[in-house]
């Protein structure tokens, strides 16, 4: 799983996301709401968490079986934290490989040409780096 740190840089950068059964997500709430609930990392499952639609968006809507009584949360209040695919299918056909290294993995992209390189012992990190790099040419 891809650091909290990464997943807010490539929310800020403005990767989109779209719910789906299995997706992991932490809470981003407004400074004033303390919530310890914050740092924990849940799922979307139609059991517990699901993703509804409505009228002004995509809510997450907590259903009645979690330690702490909350509703919903917007996906604004949300930063999804996607898994080593997910990434790597977000890299679309910029991706080259990816390369075992002695203490870390390498994913390698190509945009317009150019071949970028990004390490990190965890290979998730290392393409949610790439991600990274890939949505911030894209803006």
């Amino acid at each position: 799983m891809i650091a909290r740190e990464l997943a807010l840089a490539l929310r800020d950068a403005g990767l989109a996301w779209h719910p789906a059964e299995g997706d992991r997500f932490q809470l981003d709430l407004p400074d004033e709401v303390e919530l310890e609930a914050e740092a924990d990392t849940y799922t979307v499952s139609t059991m517990t968490i699901e993703a509804r639609q409505t009228p002004t968006g995509t809510i997450l809507a907590f259903n009645g079986t979690t330690e702490w009584a909350l509703d919903a949360v917007t996906l604004a209040d949300a930063v999804w934290l996607p898994r080593e695919d997910q990434l790597r299918d977000l890299l679309r056909g910029t991706f080259r490989r990816l390369v075992r290294l002695d203490d870390a993995f390498r994913v390698e992209i190509e945009i317009a040409g150019e071949r970028m390189g990004f390490e990190h012992p965890d290979p998730s990190e290392a393409y949610g780096r790439a991600l990274l790099a890939l949505v911030r040419r894209s803006r």
